[in-house]
């Protein structure tokens, strides 16, 4: 089965397919997204195309990205968030995605993957209302916003099968966290530029992943690793 095609062709999207007035034709979408290897059901784009509508209201009036584009937007934003799934088996189970910011890339993979249990860390309060907003629109289940930094998290209620991040520079601080936080063999997957892939590689406590370059970036790759416990 195609990622993307026929997951959520039984999910509650069928009411925002059904309107009438959002921008971005369902093939604009799926040609933007092709070379992530995403063929998006018509439920699918038309989650995305509200998601970015959404987008690009909000981003009138907080910062929410720089990229304005709609083409960008597909690519950079939900074309990178969903390669990941390619390169690491991210279907079910419990994610945490750290600086979700305008939620990339946690609630891009909730859409092609409905059954993950999604946790968004946003400590900016008004980008998690942003992401309140998309999760109440797009009426997304099993997906918590935690408006915190990651040393403020106390006794989560459970640990995680993956976490993500690609909006914060990776550190020993985020490894360490990540590591205690992380199910034995969970793994993290990060979106990094190749020096910085190189460097984290060195770090122990992890079995490293080749780092896998992001279709259309000519220096940015996805690095992922599975926790060494014990």
């Amino acid at each position: 089965m195609t990622r993307g095609r026929k997951c959520l062709a039984n999910h509650n999207y069928k009411t925002i397919a059904n309107r009438q007035s959002l921008p971005l034709p369902d093939a604009f979408i799926a040609q933007a997204l092709a070379p992530f290897g995403i063929q998006p059901s018509p439920a699918l784009a038309a989650a995305i195309r509200l998601y970015t509508q959404l987008l690009l209201r909000w981003n009138q009036k907080i910062s929410l990205t720089s990229i304005t584009d709609p083409k960008e937007i597909l690519q950079r934003h939900f074309g990178e968030s969903m390669f990941a799934a390619h390169v690491v088996p991210i279907a079910r189970g419990r994610l945490f995605d750290v600086g979700s910011g305008a939620g990339f890339p946690g609630l891009a993979l909730k859409l092609i993957s409905p059954d993950l249990d999604v946790t968004l860390i946003e400590p900016n309060s008004k980008k998690s209302a942003f992401l309140a907003e998309i999760v109440r629109t797009l009426t997304l289940s099993s997906v918590k916003i935690l408006s915190k930094r990651i040393e403020e998290l106390r006794d989560l209620e459970a640990a995680a099968d993956f976490i993500t991040c690609r909006a914060v520079r990776p550190d020993k601080q985020l490894l360490a966290w990540s590591r205690a936080t992380l199910k034995e063999h969970g793994r993290i997957v990060l979106w990094l530029g190749y020096e910085d892939a190189s460097s984290l590689r060195a770090a122990r406590d992890w079995s490293w992943q080749q780092p896998v370059p992001i279709p259309l970036s000519s220096n940015r790759v996805l690095l992922g690793a599975q926790t060494l416990h014990g």
